[in-house]
């Protein structure tokens, strides 16, 4: 083939030197250079390169003998294999082959078309299988002959050239810049190749190949420039749309797409789509969905040459009808089942007899076996879909559509040169079907998912009734005789389905469907129930284990994103059932993916019912559902495992779990009692699959004596599905707390740090599922919750064992991180009640780790801690708030984001505890803090609020926090004053920059929150003018409703007059809330649109605030606009507020948690008739303008305040 195939450069070479003892009279040491070794060590290669390259350098151009002695040293240098694989004690010099072949590059003159093709094929061997980097010289020199050869040699010379220069370039693009235009203009050298008048399929080939290594990218290199790989990308695709030339033979027309393919490959992979719009994609995409298809038996239909994304159906027409004819050699199929050629059919052999010539062609194919699917299959592809955009249409009596492709060439009469030249043609097919989802496989990582939406009806069905099946992924899943070709096609649907979960959110098939139309939502619900199916048929058919492992991923990436709570149960229920008898399968890679499948399945929006009663009952496997699946036997659950108590030499001692599983009948009927009190099915077999030995062994592990534990990735993969379990199903696991306890411990005890990590990951799931279950906002009755003595038990019990080892396992920081994360994971109450020792233990671990040189275990130890400073029992402890603020304090100077982000989250939390300190401790606990550590916290803030986002958004929660807290006596003190001020200006310039949503939302609640501290001089400081100006801006003209929510809340803080100023600015506050009222449904983002409520909420409240507090200086702006076109809508917006006709429903998470308007309407209105009263006590004190805006503002409250009693 043309060049290196992807494989890695040489390794460098250690050189061991031989061991002396130890002797006063001992000769010196003296090192050796790096390349010298005794001649006997050389390798006969070696010796031959060294004794040829020698004679080759002393050769000059003005030998009298060079063409007879280049000749000789060049066959002798071919003649040796240089291949590490066979040799792996061959150490040439990567000098020494550049010097050499930049030697005897200037020896070899272009007129010697022979000698040209000798050093061609001399860069390939020794460029090839030395995997030799080359220095910049060498790449000059070697591209610089090679371009000068083909445009000056014969071009029976050119395919050694091309060969040559594949090699050169593989992996270089970057580095050839100056020779790119020369290679790839329109004028240029390759793509005189790929002009109609070429004929030669080889050499178009091997341009390919230039081509494609060209474009590959070796990683840690910078990519090709988009204007070459642009040219390589449509030289790649005119060659994948361009039909076989009529005289072509179909095998060299097979090696030609085979290179257009993995140049396109290339050329895609890497990176995102930069090929153009839509025509390209669909192009390229209706080229690949041709040739996944290359030697299909029986496909003969007209191809559309472009895709569109357009939700109308494609139809691709049927071929015009064609005279019959004999069958060509190129299609198998048909000679196999044409009349007569079937009469002569040899019975196959039942014993294993010596392979024929076709089946040790196959080569590295030779798994490319024929197989029957069943009739469990045919009956299922008899209700394929109907015809769909980008589909093809078959003939009715397609061989395709039978089961399998085992209808061909091996069972019929050919002679043997005709089967084995069908067979390298069967097998060149397969290789084309095999690289095309390879790079259909680029092209779905380098789309957007969005973009391809559009194109999923080309490749996946959608429709399960009636009509012939179309030509889609899932025929070739299905279908295809070659088992890797079908794994590739799971890959690529792996991958189309991986992050389609907002996508395929919108199915559903709950209701029965119009008759008139079928909505989006159904077609795309029968999408997923057509992939169920589909894949259900090839977890039955498939054989080969590594295919089978690639249809269960593939089922998890479905289930994963599917929403089953849209759909009709059931298809859960099935897939179930069907995949438990892969959990006893040999290969150990089954295995694990059944487990993964399992793991997607309880987390899929868990938690959902039809999965709770699988859980509760998922021995039942006789019902209906089931009938076309392997029956279990009675004890299938733990079918290789010792059912009774009795424990065997080195075998652990069955737990107490375990024993009630051992003892009950699976198919025994419960009653509702016991069915409630029986262990999940899946928690009973991880535990087992982790704790208990195997008595059979996979064909993998081979046979010994003495009992083993189950493999480590299946071991691994049970503990994931056990935490996912505990996750989302916790009410059901919650009662085996004791055991998940002993498991985990016992994981934790074990000496393979990853199964301590799972085992670490599974104790703070389930702590996170305690800390749920007891949060007052998830209404957990009192008697469903985990009494706090047994999580007490349960934490004493984790504390106690190896957990302290991990914390300490410096060796492994990732262990250690995930230690940290379970420690955070103890609910706040059971803290409080364990003993003073183990507190003084969490924490002081805690601190200490916050010093740690590795970035991952100080984010986590940061992290818990400023989950523990929210617990009650240490918010209050002054010694560890500020231990705690000092760790935090010193971790702002580190160089990693994750680490100052983690520090700028605790702190958060840490100032959020002064403010619940301040409520409920009071005065005392802000006298007892220092001033300094407060200044420092402020200090910090302020820098943190200039970091990235991820940083900055928690720092300016911190720096709302730390506005609020201070009191008066620090604000007035000098050393306060300017950080005050920063952090103020800080906070206005994150609201009025272009930052995201999260991050300006953060500093408007920090703004509003800093108001509500009286201490804050509002009224007289230089930056309250910049602060109102910047919120009244926002609240009007911010895209985002939800900043504009928090800036209207911010504005309805000040409590008093003074707070907002003179009378100017009032009336700017005021004239822009009114406005953001009146404009309080204008966007075009529906996204926006459903905060438009919350929005009108916070604004009405804030317009009646401002109501509350005006002064007589006000009223002629808010009479002024009171009496307009404005005021109307004010005052329609208003009743529906004080009503409570609409509120803020649909604020997110974070808004629920501070937002405490919860008035009842009443008290809204009697709030109104206090500030009605309040405006009528107003005295003038001479304007007449002001008193007569008074009289109108008084009777709009008046008429406002009538119209919400009567209602």
């Amino acid at each position: 083939m043309a060049a290196h195939t992807g494989q890695s450069g040489p390794a460098l070479r250690v050189q061991s030197f031989p061991s002396a003892a130890l002797s006063a009279d001992a000769a010196p040491f003296t090192p050796k250079a790096a390349d010298s070794r005794q001649p006997d060590s050389l390798s006969d290669a070696e010796k031959q390169f060294s004794r040829c390259a020698s004679k080759l350098k002393a050769l000059r151009s003005n030998s009298s003998q060079l063409k007879e002695e280049l000749n000789l040293l060049f066959d002798q240098l071919l003649s040796e294999n240089y291949n590490r694989t066979l040799e792996p004690n061959i150490n040439i010099q990567q000098e020494d082959v550049c010097l050499l072949l930049r030697h005897v590059s200037s020896l070899v003159p272009l007129s010697q078309e022979h000698l040209v093709i000798k050093l061609c094929q001399l860069m390939h061997h020794l460029l090839n299988q030395l995997k030799v980097i080359m220095d910049e010289q060498t790449l000059d020199v070697l591209l610089n002959y090679t371009t000068r050869a083909l445009k000056v040699c014969s071009t029976w010379t050119h395919s050694d050239i091309l060969l040559a220069l594949s090699t050169v370039v593989y992996g270089n693009g970057p580095q050839c810049h100056q020779y790119l235009g020369e290679l790839l203009s329109n004028d240029g050298v390759l793509q005189q190749y790929m002009s109609t008048s070429q004929l030669s399929m080889e050499l178009r080939r091997d341009a390919l190949t230039c081509m494609a290594n060209i474009c590959l990218r070796i990683p840690g290199q910078p990519p090709l420039d988009d204007e070459y790989r642009s040219i390589c990308f449509k030289a790649f695709l005119k060659t994948l749309q361009s039909p076989k030339p009529p005289d072509t033979d179909e095998l060299f027309y097979c090696l030609v797409i085979q290179a257009a393919l993995k140049g396109m490959q290339c050329c895609i992979a890497g990176g995102k789509w930069k090929f153009g719009g839509g025509e390209e994609l669909g192009s390229l995409l209706a080229a690949l969905k041709r040739l996944m298809f290359q030697g299909a038996p029986g496909v003969s239909v007209e191809w559309l040459p472009v895709l569109y994304p357009a939700p109308l159906p494609q139809y691709e027409a049927l071929s015009p009808p064609k005279p019959a004819e004999p069958p060509k050699s190129s299609e198998p199929l048909k000679d196999a089942t044409t009349p007569g050629k079937t009469s002569g059919k040899k019975k196959k052999s039942k014993g294993k007899g010596k392979k024929t010539k076709t089946e040790e062609s196959k080569g590295d194919d030779g798994d490319e076996e024929e197989r029957e699917l069943g009739s469990t299959l045919q009956k299922g592809e008899g209700r394929e879909s109907v015809r769909r955009e980008g589909e093809v249409s078959l003939k009715p009596s397609s061989p395709f559509l039978y089961p399998s492709w085992k209808k061909n060439s091996s069972d019929s009469e050919f002679s043997d040169p005709e089967g084995t030249a069908l067979s390298r043609l069967r097998l060149n097919h397969g290789r084309v079907r095999q690289l095309t989802l390879h790079c259909l496989l680029a092209v779905v990582k380098a789309v957007e998912k969005r973009t391809l939406y559009g194109y999923w009806s080309s490749f996946i069905p959608d429709t399960p009734i009636g009509g012939p099946p179309p030509l889609t992924l899932i025929t070739i899943i299905l279908k295809d005789p070659s088992p890797k070709v079908r794994l590739c096609a799971l890959q690529v649907l792996s991958g189309i389905l991986d992050g389609s979960r907002q996508f395929l959110a919108v199915a559903e098939d709950t209701a029965s469907p119009r008759t008139s139309y079928t909505p989006f939502s159904f077609t795309l619900a029968t999408t997923i129930r057509e992939l169920h199916r589909s894949l259900s048929l090839a977890l039955l058919a498939e054989t080969s284990p590594q295919t089978l492992t690639q249809v269960i991923k593939c089922l998890a990436f479905l289930v994963s994103n599917t929403p089953y709570n849209r759909l009709r149960p059931g298809l859960l229920t099935q897939l179930w059932k069907q995949i438990r008898s892969y959990l006893h399968h040999r290969d150990v890679t089954v295995r694990v993916s059944v487990f993964t499948l399992y793991g997607a399945i309880v987390t899929t929006q868990a938690p959902l019912p039809e999965v709770q009663l699988l859980l509760r009952q998922p021995d039942d496997s006789s019902g209906s559902s089931t009938g076309s699946f392997t029956p279990q036997n009675q004890n299938a659950v733990l079918s290789w495992r010792q059912r009774d108590g009795m424990s065997s030499p080195g075998r652990t001692p069955v737990t107490p779990l375990q024993q009630r599983s051992s003892t009950q009948s699976p198919r025994a009927p419960r009653t509702p009692g016991e069915e409630e009190s029986s262990p999940p099915w899946l928690l009973q077999l991880c535990v087992s699959l982790v704790t208990q030995p195997r008595e059979e062994q996979s064909d993998s592990e081979g046979a010994g004596g003495g009992a083993v534990m189950e493999a480590s990735p299946v071991r691994l993969v049970a503990l994931q599905a056990l935490s996912h379990l505990v996750r989302g199903y916790f009410s059901l696991t919650q009662s085996y707390l004791c055991e998940i306890s002993r498991v985990s411990t016992r994981c934790l005890g074990e000496v393979d740090p990853s199964i301590q990590l799972h085992g670490a990951k599974l104790v703070e799931e389930f702590g996170t599922g305690i800390i749920q279950q007891h949060r007052a906002e998830n209404n957990v009755p009192e008697s469903s919750r985990v009494p706090i003595s047994r999580v007490v038990q349960f934490w004493s019990e984790v504390l106690s064992g190896p957990l302290n080892a991990a914390l300490q396992n410096e060796q492994h920081p990732t262990l250690q991180a995930s230690a940290c994360d379970t420690l955070s994971s103890i609910l706040p109450q059971a803290f409080a009640q364990l003993p003073d020792k183990t507190q003084l233990m969490c924490v002081t671990v805690l601190l200490g780790l916050t010093y740690t040189e590795n970035y991952l275990v100080k984010a986590a130890a940061l992290r818990a801690l400023g989950i523990y400073i929210l617990f009650p029992c240490l918010r209050e402890d002054v010694m560890f708030v500020a231990d705690t603020a000092n760790a935090i304090l010193a971790a702002f100077d580190d160089r990693c984001t994750n680490v100052r982000a983690k520090a700028a989250w605790s702190l958060g939390n840490l100032t959020d505890t002064l403010i619940v300190n301040m409520e409920c401790v009071g005065v005392e606990f802000q006298e007892e803090l220092s001033d300094m550590l407060l200044l420092k916290m402020l200090q910090a803030a302020n820098r943190a609020s200039a970091d990235k986002d991820r940083v900055k958004s928690s720092a300016l929660r911190a720096l709302g926090n730390l506005l609020h807290f201070l009191h008066e006596s620090q604000m007035t003190r000098s050393a306060f004053q300017r950080p005050v001020e920063d952090a103020v200006l800080a906070l206005v310039k994150t609201v009025e920059s272009q930052a995201v949503m999260k991050v300006r939302w953060n500093a408007c609640y920090a703004l509003g929150n800093a108001f509500g501290n009286p201490a804050l001089p509002l009224d007289s400081a230089p930056w309250s003018h910049d602060a109102f100006t910047t919120l009244c801006n926002v609240v009007t003209s911010c895209k985002n409703f939800k900043v504009r929510i928090k800036s209207a809340a911010a504005l309805t803080v000040p409590a008093h007059r003074g707070c907002y100023g003179d009378a100017g600015r009032f009336s700017r506050v005021w004239c822009s809330l009114a406005t953001a009222l009146e404009n309080s449904e204008d966007t075009n983002d529906f996204l926006e649109y459903r905060y438009s409520a919350s929005l009108r909420h916070t604004l009405s409240k804030a317009l009646l605030h401002l109501l509350s507090v005006s002064q007589l200086q006000d009223m002629p702006a808010l009479g002024a606009s009171l009496t307009s076109e404005e005021g109307r809508g004010i005052k329609e917006h208003l009743i529906k507020y004080l009503r409570a006709e609409e509120g803020g429903v649909e604020e997110a998470e974070e808004e629920k948690d501070t937002r405490k308007d919860n008035i009842h309407p009443q008290q809204r209105i009697g709030d109104l008739g206090q500030t009605l009263n309040r405006m009528k006590d107003l005295r003038a004190d001479g304007g007449e303008e002001e008193e007569s805006s008074k009289e109108v503002v008084v009777h709009f409250l008046e008429d406002l305040l009538e119209t919400c009693e009567e209602a």
